[in-house]
């Protein structure tokens, strides 16, 4: 005698709306797969099966603007994380620099990232008139780096670069001591950040020793984050 499925997994698979929706999402997954990449542009593609959807991760140096409600992630300690978002053309994007400033056309320092996330939204319909942003990061996370100040040069550059575009900050959870997980869906502008313990981050930590191996010297809101 055959054994039944759980009866869980009969009703997905007897479900024509969930069985369309488990098929979209892998379509959506396998077409963002394959396309080219730009220079800079993330390509870590997977299903996230905690928020169930497609999801892309942004690795130090890299972005990632879409349309369409596709999880963006990335986990950061002292680097920063802009998200940016046009209310009127439905884009959003997200960058992940770790220096402010630095030699060469790199998404790794953060004067070049803004533009790379801003030149590619304008290519997707956005204006620089009508983004507005929200910023992560920049924690002070290794004991001892303090007096390099990465975290708040970090800050202090992505606040006075978006001051100079006029793009509003909206919402912001930087600095402090902690490492952070974000989440952004681009379609809607939904932010959400979970600040993660200070222990247990060793893949962080590595992250950061190498940004302050290439650090030069230093030179002379209002909206709604979710948390989860």
């Amino acid at each position: 005698m055959a054994t039944l499925p759980p009866l869980a997994t009969r009703t997905a698979t007897a479900n024509p709306a969930v069985q369309g929706l488990i098929g979209a999402k892998s379509a959506r997954l396998e077409r963002l797969k394959n396309q080219p990449r730009k220079p800079g542009e993330a390509s870590f593609f997977f299903y996230d099966a905690h928020f169930k959807n497609d999801a892309v991760k942004i690795l130090p140096g890299e972005y990632f603007v879409d349309t369409e409600d596709i999880l963006i992630m990335t986990t950061l300690g002292s680097c920063i994380a802009a998200c940016l978002w046009d209310r009127n053309a439905r884009v959003g994007g997200m960058n992940h620099f770790m220096l402010p400033e630095g030699t060469g056309d790199s998404g790794r320092y953060g004067s070049f990232a803004m533009e790379l996330l801003i030149n590619e939204m304008m290519k997707r319909g956005a204006s620089r008139l009508t983004m507005e942003a929200k910023i992560f990061g920049g924690g002070a996370v290794i004991s001892g780096m303090n007096t390099i100040n990465v975290g708040e040069r970090n800050t202090k550059f992505v606040i006075d670069f978006l001051g100079t575009e006029r793009i509003p900050i909206v919402s912001k959870d930087v600095m402090d001591v902690y490492p952070r997980k974000v989440c952004f869906l681009p379609a809607s502008g939904k932010a959400m950040v979970k600040r993660l313990a200070p222990t247990n981050t060793d893949a962080v930590v590595a992250q950061e020793r190498m940004a302050a191996q290439k650090v030069a010297p230093a030179s002379s809101g209002a909206g709604s984050i979710d948390l989860f």
